[in-house]
């Protein structure tokens, strides 16, 4: 992360001072009444720190480079995704994940592809299965999925997300619309 940051031009001083923020943590857990025995941290930023997002955010700066897909980027979320006309479309697609995995091993980030869902978006009609993997592993296809706790249907409909708010306890929802 460091050496990242020292190469996109950021002055030497700033370096040195995220390096003495992120070096030389320790962290210990306690279960139950027991604490364990501290350990150094190695790698990521001390979690709540007001900086951690931001240099998380200068980290993945790069990410979307050589993409042809959009992608669009929220904290620790990624979504990638593009207009499927023909198979071109789908093969573009496909190049897209295997850029991002290749961004991934060349930057030391781990991605969970168990945690990847497939989703095709459309009104109706019968499309073929989606075929798509991350880091080698087939992305499962799903008929839904939440994005920024908005659950998105594959056949656009929001059945799902008025579900999904209706059962939730406590919660009550005035909602006033003029036309």
């Amino acid at each position: 992360m460091l050496t990242k940051i020292a190469n996109s031009g950021v002055d030497s001083r700033v370096v040195v001072w995220i390096r003495e923020f992120l070096l030389g943590h320790t962290q210990r857990v306690r279960v139950g009444g027991q604490l364990s025995a501290e350990v150094t941290v190695t790698s990521g930023v001390p979690q709540g720190s007001v900086l951690g997002p931001l240099l998380f955010l200068a980290y993945i700066n790069d990410i979307w480079r050589n993409m042809e897909s959009t992608i669009r980027l929220f904290a620790g979320d990624c979504v990638i995704y593009r207009k499927i006309i023909n198979n071109a479309d789908m093969e573009k697609l496909q190049k897209d994940l295997d850029r991002l995995g290749e961004w991934a091993v060349e930057n030391a980030m781990k991605i969970n592809p168990s945690k990847s869902k497939a989703v095709c978006f459309m009104r109706a009609g019968v499309k073929d299965p989606l075929n798509y993997s991350l880091m080698g592993t087939l992305i499962p296809e799903v008929s839904s999925c939440k994005y920024l706790g908005i659950i998105l249907c594959s056949d656009l409909s929001w059945a799902d997300q008025v579900n999904y708010m209706v059962k939730k306890p406590g919660k009550h929802y005035i909602s006033q619309c003029e036309y």
